[in-house]
């Protein structure tokens, strides 16, 4: 066996030149040397929680319910303005939900909007209002073009395009323009476009 020259051994004093503080080292690994396993401990300590507060809000705080509004106070305000006859469904059924409803002055004139979500989950809304026609349909319908007659109750109403996959029911009255628009199915605007009154 052959005797280690001095230059092969290590140093017994771990003090580094230039009086630098000495670097010890430690027991455990270095940050580099974790396994994939204990990062997917870490992160499932972290998505737990998550989890949990979000089963929550779904479950005990009804966090993808719609909110309920009622229209009354913004069709009451239209009906003491007396800008224009104002319509407003009834008899439809407790599975139309309203979600939003407002009156208020525009460019031109004064709207009363009220949305709703459909008994088939989809979005309609009622948009009664005075400004021009030639101004509101453009804003409204993006450009949207007559389809024809629609065979409704109370007028002559028209069939339109409407912005990206949308419709609606126009009705043209001397003093207001009534529209009943949305993704939902025909049957379900001409649903809420019959029970105006």
């Amino acid at each position: 066996m052959e005797a280690t020259s001095p230059a092969d051994r290590a140093p017994t004093d771990a003090t580094p030149p230039d009086g630098q503080p000495s670097v010890r080292p430690t027991g455990g690994r270095a940050r580099s040397d974790r396994s994939p396993k204990d990062m997917a401990l870490s992160l499932l300590v972290l998505l737990v929680p998550i989890a949990l507060l979000v089963a929550f809000y779904r479950g005990f705080l009804g966090g993808e319910q719609p909110t309920i509004v009622d229209p009354t106070p913004a069709v009451e305000q239209a009906r003491a303005e007396g800008a224009f006859p104002v319509s407003r469904p009834e008899g439809l059924g407790s599975d139309w939900r309203t979600v939003s409803a407002r009156y208020r002055a525009e460019q031109g004139g004064v709207t009363l909007r009220i949305g709703y979500l459909t008994p088939e989950g989809r979005g309609a809304q009622l948009v009664e209002s005075n400004v021009p026609a030639d101004k509101l349909l453009p804003a409204e319908l993006s450009g949207g073009q007559p389809q024809g007659p629609a065979d409704l109750p109370g007028g002559s109403w028209q069939r339109y395009t409407a912005r990206s996959n949308e419709q609606a029911l126009v009705l043209l009255e001397p003093n207001r323009t009534v529209i009943v628009i949305g993704d939902a199915k025909e049957n379900e605007l001409r649903e809420l476009a019959t029970a105006l009154r």
